[in-house]
């Protein structure tokens, strides 16, 4: 018991010596107390960054009539869910979401497109309290960006950041409306970068973030610690509708570029390049034989586009354009649909181990459509492919295989249809697809084919 009381009173000592040595070596500090000590270190805070923000950052509560496709079969589908309640043409529909002013002069705000779409009445609300009533300048679905105005003063707005800059583990805060409550914020890290292929909108290079972002959150602020906008919330992965840790924010390079379009023209003005790309794969890469694991191959070139002219050819891996890495079809994507009508993009290659640039100007996607009309009358808005095969109900047939018939083309209104295998032409055989075009140009009035379907024969006659 002696020895270990003792102990204790070593202990003892030590320790006040060790409360002592910032007073022995500090002189300066030596009057204060150990409550002014602690009070002079400089505490960790989002305070001052979230001042200067949350003005910025707006409530949006959008309303409209969400239209109901005039089908017998669903109608009675629904009056049976209503138990037998008649139902009504158009059905009211409120949506709430968030926003971003970004020119506190003209009272510009970003939004997402999906918050105010079908909306007839879009009610914002300040910071402050106050309420005003937002017309839709434009939107663009396939990034989920809308751009709204508001006649108000005394705003603040939140100035653009550069999200090329991000990397994981910075921190964010997440600023918005979520499930109705108003100015709230979130705190986390950038978990990732370049988010793709989730299927949430047409063009996607999510930025994901541990902040938490609900119900509510879309259309509002990711910010970086120097307060600036780095992306725009959009979504959450959960099975249950609440915030599990993985939310997605759209960078804010890629709506800028989309806000300034929107405001020059009223929409996006995407310009056609004409390339189908898949990702550059091991397996690729090695039936290839390049040692390059990385980039975009081009599995087609579509007929009288500005990639056909430029002289890209399938087989050609994309590895860079305007001097940015492609390493996988989504950089292409997301590259390509943000460039305007008339944008010039030099695009570098690997064709059969060598390095190849070409210079591309993009064209409006029209303009291709109405050569292909004047090429092809009759077989534009069609996808063929050669085909061979043996079977039970026709025998051994050589022909073309329709892959795809788009909507409303000639050939769809005559009735062709995909998997139709077209095996003549005004009375003459084809085997392939260069004999069918040869017999198309030669025709001004209409074409006339032979097709097998399922096990049966049938005619149509594309006008």
């Amino acid at each position: 018991m002696l020895r270990l009381f003792h102990e204790r009173d070593s202990f003892m000592k030590i320790l006040k010596l060790l409360i002592l040595l910032p007073f022995l070596f500090c002189p300066i500090l030596s009057n204060a107390t150990l409550p002014q000590l602690f009070s002079m270190q400089q505490k960790p805070s989002l305070s001052h960054m979230l001042k200067q923000a949350l003005p910025g950052v707006v409530n949006i509560v959008s309303q409209g009539e969400l239209p109901i496709p005039n089908d017998p079969f669903l109608r009675r589908e629904l009056e049976q869910q209503q138990h037998g309640a008649s139902v009504e043409q158009n059905k009211h529909f409120v949506s709430v979401g968030s926003g971003v002013i970004i020119d506190a002069e003209h009272g510009l705000i970003i939004t997402n497109a999906h918050v105010v779409n079908l909306a007839r009445n879009i009610t914002v609300t300040l910071n402050d309290g106050r309420h005003f009533q937002a017309k839709k300048i434009g939107e663009d679905d396939t990034t989920d960006i809308a751009v709204l105005q508001i006649n108000a003063t005394d705003l603040t707005s939140i100035p653009f950041g550069d999200s090329n800059k991000l990397v994981v583990g910075d921190f964010v805060a997440a600023i918005g409306s979520p499930l109705g409550l108003k100015q709230s914020v979130t705190s986390g890290i950038v978990s990732a970068l370049h988010r793709s292929d989730l299927g949430i909108e047409g063009l996607e290079n999510f930025i994901q973030t541990d902040a938490p972002i609900n119900m509510g959150n879309s259309g509002g602020a990711l910010m970086n610690m120097d307060g600036q906008l780095v992306g725009i919330n959009t979504a959450l992965l959960s099975g249950s509708g609440g915030n599990i840790g993985i939310g997605f924010a759209i960078p804010s390079n890629m709506a800028k570029s989309v806000v300034a379009q929107i405001l020059e023209f009223g929409k996006v003005q995407r310009g056609l390049m004409g390339v189908l790309v898949q990702t550059l794969s091991p397996d690729l890469a090695a039936a290839l034989h390049t040692p390059r694991q990385k980039g975009a191959i081009i599995s087609q070139i579509v007929p009288y586009s500005p990639a056909a002219h430029a002289g890209l050819k399938v087989g050609d891996i994309i590895i860079f354009i305007n001097k940015e890495a492609i390493t996988s079809s989504e950089d292409v994507q997301n590259t390509v649909g943000l460039m305007r009508v008339g944008e010039t993009a030099k695009v570098t290659v690997l064709r059969q181990q060598k390095q190849y640039s070409f210079t591309v100007k993009t064209s409006d996607p029209k303009i291709s459509l109405t050569m292909a009309q004047k090429e092809n009358p009759f077989l534009y808005g069609l996808e063929l492919a050669n085909f061979t095969e043996e079977n039970t109900a026709h025998g051994y047939v050589q022909g073309i295989k329709v892959l795809k018939v788009n909507n409303y083309c000639p050939a769809w209104t005559a009735g062709l249809r995909e998997d139709d295998i077209i095996v003549s032409a005004n009375n003459q055989l084809v085997h392939n697809i260069s004999q069918l075009k040869t017999i198309a140009h030669g025709n001004t009035k209409n074409l006339l084919l032979n097709i097998l379907r399922d096990k049966g024969a049938a005619f149509v006659v594309i006008k």
